[in-house]
């Protein structure tokens, strides 16, 4: 007999399904669903009844269940389960043990890829288990796995999260490299990469002395302020591999989002960490040198102010407990190194500025120039146009004539391309076969580079009275700087041109108020100042020019004009001037000397409290000029013309209104 009891259809002697004889038992009528399938699949019923062998009914069987396994598995995948533990397994009950075998349950699902990710996340859970992080960093990662866990793979925070926890796992909690403190092998390693920069230098087997005597020393926090070209990045990079440590480089121009510094929130979609976790994350140490390139050049927006987010980077304070956005867990960065670099400090906030030690790395004189192209440039340049020393020669004598006449530069970078191109020009006879192993002649670069664009126009420019030089600092290094004067009948109006800021116009008025205050002591007449006006320019009149050094050329420049006498040809000078005539002292001396040195002259007059910056400046320079130290504005005009500016003349001259 054949009985129908809930959804079997059971033959008491075989025990398999067969609907030949249906009894549907009281209070349980067939489904909708039930009577479809008895229907559909009668004559399949028929034919295992009417098999009387196992194996033959099991061959009709199998077929018939295979049909209705891919059915329920269409079925499954047009619905949307509302949980993922809302599962539907169908289970096969075997039929019969066979040898003592059983059936493993079917799953409609891929069991395959579920334990892949399982696997992964007991491989991950074990990883951030062995990274010896924190306390509170460990418990955040523990409550964060428990979530993911629980979490079906289908939201989309199972990603946000998995990305999150290898994050974790990936930074250097407690991993750091053992620091080089060999101070012989440091010093011999940063004189082969860099000629020059003694101060530099200094500061890094300073700071490797005192690592030898205290273990757990922070970082320091240094500030490379200089022109561009002089090897600020470069010399970081050496740093670096003095000390034997992983070297980062983090370029900050143009960055105006503070989550670039301190990342973004987690619940922002596509949120990521800021460069300095990001950095730590792909040096794999805790110790690195980090280089902030061009920390002078950040810009400011809606989005924050990522010079204030790098307060508490650069706070030797408080980076010890620096929390990223994205992380919110505490890092410590007390063991970074921490290089900016900055081509001036007028730009950089004062708050970042005091957190940072400032070293200035001035430019390269001529000679410095000679020997840094013969001991890095030319073979740089030599390998990158597959040239052999035997194919050319760059004896000193030319390379001192490209740095003079084709360069005026405070770095190294226009003299590195000028070499490009000699070398390329002979790269090019070599392939036609025309080259003849020798040296390169003046008179060859003189075809390659053609004729000189940095001539001195200084001795023709001073010919006539009304003309001074100064001396200025620009972020790209010291510039000569001339002032002129003319004068016009007029009512006593001033007028500036040139592009200049706030500091040099109030420059301007207080020489003519000297001027004017001490015109009887000069000799020079009132009515001039008085009823004339004075037109002051300063040429280049694209570049912007500001500052308070070019006092003492205006004053030169004016009483020049008022004489008719020449200022001397040869002389250039610097320094702030106050109402009372006292000359105060300005800074960027060594760059300042270094300008009037490559253009040929002779004396410069400086400030009396600037003698001590004479130190820096290299002693082949010092024995090419002459320095005049001015205590006031008399000293600066008696140094300025030919035999004093208090000579006695004529008794022609008016005596003063005053």
């Amino acid at each position: 007999m054949y009985k129908y009891i809930r959804g079997q259809y059971r033959d008491h002697s075989h025990h398999l399904f067969i609907p030949r004889t249906v009894t549907v038992t009281r209070g349980h009528p067939l489904r909708l669903e039930e009577r479809r399938f008895l229907h559909k699949h009668r004559k399949g019923f028929f034919t295992i009844l009417d098999a009387v062998g196992l194996d033959e009914r099991f061959k009709v069987t199998i077929p018939l269940l295979l049909r209705q396994i891919e059915g329920l598995k269409l079925l499954h995948k047009t619905r949307n389960p509302k949980t993922a533990d809302d599962k539907r397994i169908v289970a096969i009950r075997p039929l019969r043990k066979l040898g003592g075998g059983a059936v493993k349950p079917f799953s409609l699902d891929d069991t395959e890829d579920d334990d892949e990710d399982s696997d992964d996340i007991i491989l991950l859970e074990k990883k951030i288990k062995s990274c010896s992080m924190p306390e509170p960093a460990m418990k955040v990662c523990m409550k964060e796995m428990k979530r993911l866990k629980k979490m079906p793979q289908s939201m989309p925070e199972y990603a946000l999260t998995r990305n999150y926890l290898e994050l974790m796992s990936e930074l250097p909690w407690s991993k750091s490299t053992t620091d080089q403190l060999d101070i012989r092998a440091a010093r011999i390693l940063l004189d082969n990469d860099h000629y020059a920069m003694a101060k530099l230098k200094r500061r890094v087997l300073e700071y490797l002395a005192v690592r030898q005597l205290k273990n757990n020393l922070k970082g320091p926090i240094l500030c490379f302020v200089g022109p561009p070209g002089v090897g600020k990045t470069s010399v970081g990079r050496s740093i670096a591999k003095t000390l034997g440590r992983e070297f980062h480089r983090i370029a900050l121009g143009g960055v105006c989002d503070q989550s670039d510094i301190r990342g973004h929130r987690r619940t922002y979609v596509g949120s990521m960490p800021g460069r300095i976790i990001n950095g730590l994350k792909i040096v794999g140490v805790n110790n690195p040198v980090f280089l902030l390139d061009e920390v002078d050049k950040l810009g400011k927006s809606l989005q924050g102010d990522p010079a204030a987010a790098l307060l508490e980077v650069l706070d030797p304070e408080q980076n010890h407990s620096f929390t990223d956005h994205y992380l919110n867990v505490a890092f410590d960065l007390s063991q970074v190194l921490f290089i900016a670099t900055a081509n001036s400090t007028a730009t950089i906030p004062p708050a970042l500025l005091d957190r940072m030690e400032v070293l200035e790395v001035p430019g390269y004189s001529q000679e410095e120039k000679l020997e840094i192209a013969h001991r890095h440039l030319i073979a740089k340049q030599l390998a990158q146009h597959g040239l052999t020393p035997e194919q050319i020669q760059i004896p000193p004598e030319t390379t001192l004539e490209i740095i003079t006449r084709y360069t005026r530069e405070a770095g190294v970078r226009s003299l590195d391309r000028r070499l490009g191109a000699v070398c390329r020009a002979v790269a090019v006879k070599v392939a036609e076969g025309q080259h003849r192993h020798g040296k390169s002649e003046t008179s060859d670069v003189t075809d390659v580079e053609g004729e000189s664009f940095a001539c001195s126009q200084v001795f023709e420019r001073l010919n006539q009275p009304g003309v001074a030089i100064g001396l200025a600092w620009t972020p790209l290094g010291g510039e000569i700087m001339f002032v002129e004067a003319s004068r016009m009948d007029g009512e006593g109006q001033l007028t500036l041109t040139g592009q200049l800021g706030d500091v040099m116009k109030e420059s301007a008025h207080l020489a003519i108020s000297w001027l004017r205050s001490n015109a009887k002591k000069f000799q020079l007449t009132n009515d001039l100042l008085d009823s004339t006006d004075i037109h002051l320019h300063f040429p280049a009149g694209a570049v912007t020019k500001d500052g308070p050094s070019a006092g003492v050329a205006i004053v030169t420049c004016l009483a020049s004009l008022f004489s008719g006498r020449l200022v001397c040809s040869d002389v250039a000078m610097t320094g702030e001037i106050t109402l009372r005539g006292l000359v105060l002292p300005v800074g960027g001396i060594k760059d300042k000397v270094l300008a009037a040195h490559r253009a040929k002259l002779k004396r410069v007059i400086l400030p009396q409290r600037n003698e001590k910056d004479l130190e820096e400046i290299p002693p082949n320079v010092r024995r090419d000029l002459t320095f005049i130290f001015a205590g006031s504005l008399e000293d600066v005009l008696n140094a300025a013309f030919d035999g004093g500016f208090f000579r006695k003349r004529g008794q022609e001259l008016l005596n003063s209104k005053l």
